[in-house]
Formats: C-alpha cells, structure tokens, sequence
C-alpha cells in the first residue's frame, strides 16, 4: 500500500504534498500499514515513554505529574515548568544538574529546554540507585544502560541489535524500523510500571505536549489512547486492546501527522475531526489554507 499523502492547499491549489509511513501492530501481527513498514530510523522523543520505565520502577513516591513530565516534549508553560521543578525538587536535583544545552527560541535557562523533564527524571533515577549524576547523559553510564536494556525489553531484542545515536538534547535514541516501534507501543501496557506510565500520560496530556502536537490531540479526543512524537515528523502511540501504531513523515515534517493519523485510525472506529483537516493561518490569524489527506 501507499504512503499516506497530506497535501497542504491555499485557495484550492495544492503547494505541497507530504508522504507519511504508517504501521499498526496487534498481538505481535501487523494488521494495518501504509507505505514502508520496514522503514528504520531514530525514535528520538518518541523514545520518552519507555526511557521513563527504569525510573517509574525505581520511584514509587512518583506521582502522575512527575511520570508524565518526565515523558514530555513541553512547551515551557507555567504548569509545564512547575512539573519539571517539582520532579526535580524529588529527585532531589537542582537545575545545574541538567546536562542540556540552550533551546532556540526560549529563555536562556537549561531548564526550559523541552526536553528537561525527561532529564529531571533521569537525576531522579541517579539519585534512587546512588548513581553519580555528572555524565548521566552518556552512553557508558548507569542511566542511559538501563534506558538500553528498556527498550531491548519492549520490542524484545538484544541491546546489541539497537542502532544508537545522540539525540539532540544530548542523550541516547535509538533506531528502530516502524513496525517494532508499532510493536513496542502495543505492548507497552503490559510491562512492568508501563500501565503506570501510560496513565499518568493520559491523564496529563496538556504535560506531555502541546496544542500543536497530534499525541495531545490523541490523547485528548479519543479515550484509552497515549501517544509522544518525536523530532523529524515521528509520532508513535498505544490503544484499547493491545493496538500499537507509529507514524513517520519522510521528509522530517511534522504538520502533515495529525491528517495523517485521522486517516490511519479511523478505520478502528477513531473519530479525530479535529486533526483531519488541519487550518494554515497567516500572522494575521487568518485562515488562509489548509492540510487534509489527498483524495486522489
């Protein structure tokens, strides 16, 4: 089958076309795809789900706020920097701690990297184990094995099969083809503390992301579903009964995701009107186009 392809239309002429791979796992089965289900590359923070199992396990005095920051991309909102501090304050940690880089387009602090509740938990599994935290970011160290072994366990592999790379907030990701991506979201639930930290997902979708993301809008709209994108158009999520799906956008690009998942998931009774046909406003605030999937 086909790629999935979200055109982008301004006054009913199409300026862009988007293809997008897309791939869902059932009982260890492919039962849907489109496009290349073999295609491989880095879960970057698609990832944050699963490297959170190893401090989910090793922190029972974790609430859903901590878990579900600590699965984030976030937006740096006030309630959003308020998580990242109090799971840091848990930790306990403090902001030099975090081993991030500045973030364009943000206030000048480590801290509102969107990526620094993932690290906040990571200080937070430094301290449950007695770990040193300078370097928790590097492959070699105690943290980054454990989120190693995490993922080996979820698609049921060996370490030594992952392809790694450094993600951009200076951390290990791993790649994976689509379909065990899928696979992993399927089974999620099932792994010890996944059911904990897909609910703490649930319940706080406005902590893992954003208005702009397709997961918050998953996670809203449609009941028993988690999701978390990830960097160059990755988007991966877990559902009622077993069902695992991931999303990738062949050209890096995230805005064809949300047309795209309404189009895969409806045919499992998924309704997303909001994401089926997403608005392009110009800095007006006008509406001035559109993305939906292609009809021909």
């Amino acid at each position: 089958m086909d790629p999935i392809v979200v055109e982008v239309r301004r006054h009913g002429i199409v300026e862009a076309r988007h293809r997008v791979h897309a791939v869902a796992v059932q009982d260890g089965a492919v039962v849907a795809e489109a496009g290349d289900a073999a295609l491989t590359c880095f879960m970057r923070s698609s990832s944050k789900p699963i490297q959170a199992l190893p401090l989910a396990r090793a922190r029972a005095d974790l609430d859903g706020r901590d878990l579900a920051i600590a699965s984030a991309s976030h937006r740096a909102t006030d309630d959003q920097m308020a998580a990242v501090r109090a799971l840091l304050a848990k930790a306990p940690a403090t902001e030099d701690d975090l081993e991030l880089g500045l973030q364009e387009g943000r206030p000048p602090q480590k801290i509102f990297h969107n990526c620094s509740g993932k690290h906040a938990g990571m200080l937070a599994l430094c301290r449950a184990n007695g770990w040193p935290t300078v370097g928790y970011r590097l492959p070699g160290h105690p943290v980054q094995q454990a989120c190693a072994a995490a993922h080996a366990e979820a698609v049921e592999s060996g370490e030594e099969e992952l392809p790694t790379a450094t993600d951009g907030c200076g951390v290990v990701t791993f790649g994976l083809q689509l379909e065990r991506m899928a696979y992993a979201f399927s089974r999620f639930e099932r792994l010890p503390q996944g059911d904990r930290i897909a609910n703490a997902m649930r319940a706080h979708p406005d902590l893992v992301g954003g208005p702009d993301g397709a997961d918050y809008h998953l996670m809203r709209a449609a009941a028993g579903w988690f999701a978390k994108g990830g960097a160059e158009g990755l988007l991966c999520a877990g559902g009622p009964k077993g069902l695992g799906i991931a999303l990738k956008s062949e050209d890096g690009a995230a805005r064809p995701l949300g047309p795209a998942l309404a189009a895969f998931l409806e045919p499992f009774g998924v309704a997303l009107p909001d994401l089926a046909t997403t608005p392009v406003t110009n800095s007006r605030g006008e509406l001035v186009g559109e993305l939906a999937v292609s009809t021909s």
